[in-house]
């Protein structure tokens, strides 16, 4: 009687990209408060337990069940963690030496870090510079802002994700070194510089606010903004730009207060000749 062992083949580059993509498209078409995203997770890995559990039924039951444990880390970034669990599953699957409890393990303890890191990457960096070339290529209307938007996103999103899946798969466990080990505090202090850039450079080109208010210049009365734009050009937006970081990072206002606040404020000092 053949060994079913040896019958077994290792996963293909087609399974990979199988893996990749019920993922990518799958990740939160079906989401629950108690499940978030595992329910994506458990569904990509359907044709893996028909390839490797099709005769094996208690097997293929705790494979799904344990991709069906709640899960939530950045879906783009995160796919690093889908490549390191298909690793751990194909050495399962070969009867290799990896408990059936380590990918369980593996995505409890990553997910967090994971979300993380991917949250500064994606929100903190790529979303607000595309936008932000995006707007500049509409602000005269053209469909070519929306558009570049929507192209440039899918194509850095899908080849950032389809990335960090085959690297955490090549890598296996030693991704976890690189990734949330002593290797990472170089790359996190990397991502929070860039951050501070684009933040910055995106406060200063996209808020405008200048004055009205009127001064005077010995028997004459000028704009006080010709004042401030000769001593600290853009001084007014940095202070509304610190103004709505103080609110939402030390006061711990929602974005919809901020916003609320900030309509009300322009609607008085407009109102009494300041704006």
């Amino acid at each position: 009687m053949a060994d079913t062992k040896t019958e077994k083949k290792h996963l293909t580059k087609q399974d990979l990209n199988q893996l990749w993509y019920r993922w990518q498209v799958g990740w939160f078409s079906s989401s629950s408060y108690e499940k978030l995203e595992s329910h994506g997770f458990a569904w990509s890995y359907i044709p893996f337990a028909e390839k490797y559990y099709a005769n094996d039924p208690e097997g293929k039951k705790r494979l799904l069940t344990r991709h069906s444990q709640f899960y939530n880390t950045e879906p783009q970034v995160g796919t690093l963690i889908n490549g390191i669990v298909a690793s751990l599953e194909e050495d399962i699957a070969f009867g290799g030496d990896v408990p059936e409890e380590l990918p369980t393990t593996v995505k409890t303890t990553l997910m967090g870090p994971i979300a993380g890191l991917g949250d500064s990457i994606i929100q903190g960096i790529i979303v607000p510079t595309l936008l932000s070339i995006g707007m500049s290529l509409a602000s005269n209307g053209s469909p070519a802002g929306p558009l570049f938007y929507i192209v440039s996103w899918l194509v850095i999103g899908m080849a950032l994700s389809y990335g960090m899946f085959q690297y955490g798969y090549r890598m296996g466990l030693g991704a976890i070194d690189k990734i949330v080990g002593e290797d990472s505090m170089r790359l996190m202090d990397a991502v929070n510089i860039l951050g501070i850039i684009v933040t910055g450079t995106l406060a200063a080109g996209k808020v405008s606010l200048a004055t009205t208010i009127q001064i005077p210049y010995g028997d004459t009365m000028g704009a006080l903004q010709d004042t401030l734009d000769g001593v600290f050009p853009g001084l007014l937006a940095l202070i509304v730009t610190l103004l709505t970081w103080w609110m939402l990072n030390k006061k711990g206002y929602s974005a919809t207060k901020v916003l609320i606040i900030q309509c009300v404020a322009v609607i008085v000092l407009c109102a009494i000749g300041v704006f």
